[in-house]
């Protein structure tokens, strides 16, 4: 395991990293912003032991520049009532720490933040839509939208392949599976009802191609000619506007 040390002058803050078969690599505090570049860092140790206020500037602006991987503060007892949540920090390590729980709490922070990253890349974001699979939610500009399993299945299944066209019985096939015998219109009405919940500023992400199917289009992307098209419902509306 590769570690990155930041420190002002105390080069023995965690001794027991001497005892243990680690990688450490030691830079100033003023410089975290070269020394976080390298892509093998597992983690990265931030010396609290003196300057506390320093310690948890740096802490924070690590965490605000986008360092994914796990940031631990190496404090002293007695420093310890000032550690608090707004440090930002993934976890804590006492100077006086043996060995053995210095390796134990690195190796589980250095896991339980992959398993976080490894979630958060599974999340599909378009616009201010974001879709969780794994929770079975979906956010509009930070706002839960309540969608019944079926509608975030289809509107999950569209957005994974935007632009790309799905005929009502593909659609049928793959949210709804081999064995469903209702017709083509629960598509349509599924669709209708996603729209209406995605409001009248979002509605236009499923595109309808006419007589084709559905498709998810990029907000602003290439595929807004399509997101233009008349839905069935605006084409049911004219007719019946003509035939009045």
């Amino acid at each position: 395991m590769n570690l990155l040390l930041l420190t002002g002058n105390h080069l023995e803050a965690l001794p027991s990293l001497d005892l243990l078969p680690y990688t450490v690599k030691v830079s100033p505090l003023e410089s975290w912003t070269e020394s976080t570049r390298d892509p093998n860092v597992a983690a990265v140790l931030v010396d609290a032991c003196t300057q506390l206020n320093q310690a948890r500037a740096t802490c924070r602006a690590l965490r605000a520049n986008g360092v994914n991987v796990p940031v631990i503060a190496l404090v002293r007892e007695a420093g310890l009532a000032a550690v608090s949540a707004d440090w930002s920090i993934d976890d804590f390590i006492l100077t006086t720490a043996g060995p053995a729980e210095v390796a134990a709490r690195l190796a589980m922070v250095v896991k339980r933040r992959g398993l976080e990253n490894a979630t958060t890349d599974d999340l599909i974001h378009v616009g201010d839509l974001t879709i969780d699979p794994h929770s079975y939610t979906t956010k509009l500009r930070g706002e839960s939208l309540v969608l019944t399993y079926k509608e975030f299945e289809l509107l999950r299944f569209l957005a994974q392949q935007p632009g790309r066209v799905f005929s009502r019985d593909q659609l049928l096939r793959e949210v709804w599976g081999y064995d469903y015998f209702g017709g083509t219109r629960t598509v349509d009405v599924h669709v209708r009802r996603l729209r209406a919940k995605l409001g009248p500023n979002c509605e236009k992400m499923i595109g309808t191609v006419r007589q084709v199917g559905y498709k998810f289009v990029l907000p602003g992307g290439s595929s807004g000619a399509v997101s233009a098209l008349p839905t069935e419902d605006s084409w049911e509306r004219s007719l019946a506007s003509v035939l009045a």
